[in-house]
């Protein structure tokens, strides 16, 4: 059963702090990739793009921990043992406009290459710790 992320760590998801996926490569060796971040009831939402090096690692082993860090006071932080639940390219261009305009404050994701396919992959906690205040 999924852990509730509420309070504090559900505030961190919500602001536009950013999230850093760590995972582990094929060879086993661990990867931490900085990201932008949703929270959709109690899932953790990720959004990118196609043929990233991240999003392999995570499809090849589903656990994952993910660290919000306050922007605002660094000693503040929310740790995630998570899992993925779902990959989906379904309305993922929608939503990466949506997260431009929570970070950039823009109607649309201007970094966009040609070609890209975006994906998003959602994620159940299985331990939510929240640090400092």
């Amino acid at each position: 059963m999924a852990e509730v992320i509420e309070g504090r760590a559900r505030e961190l998801l919500e602001a536009p702090n950013f999230c850093h996926v760590g995972s582990l490569r094929k060879d086993g060796s661990p990867a931490v990739s900085p990201v932008w971040v949703d929270v959709q009831g109690d899932r953790v939402v990720l959004n990118t793009a196609e043929g990233r090096a991240w999003p392999a690692n995570v499809r090849r082993d589903p656990r994952v921990n993910l660290t919000v860090q306050n922007l605002e006071n660094p000693y503040e932080f929310v740790s995630i043992k998570a899992r993925l639940v779902e990959d989906t390219q379904e309305g993922a261009d929608e939503h990466i406009d949506a997260m431009a305009m929570k970070y950039l404050g823009e109607e649309t994701y201007p970094l966009r290459s040609e070609g890209e396919v975006r994906v998003i992959l959602k994620f159940e906690a299985d331990g939510v710790n929240h640090f400092g205040q």
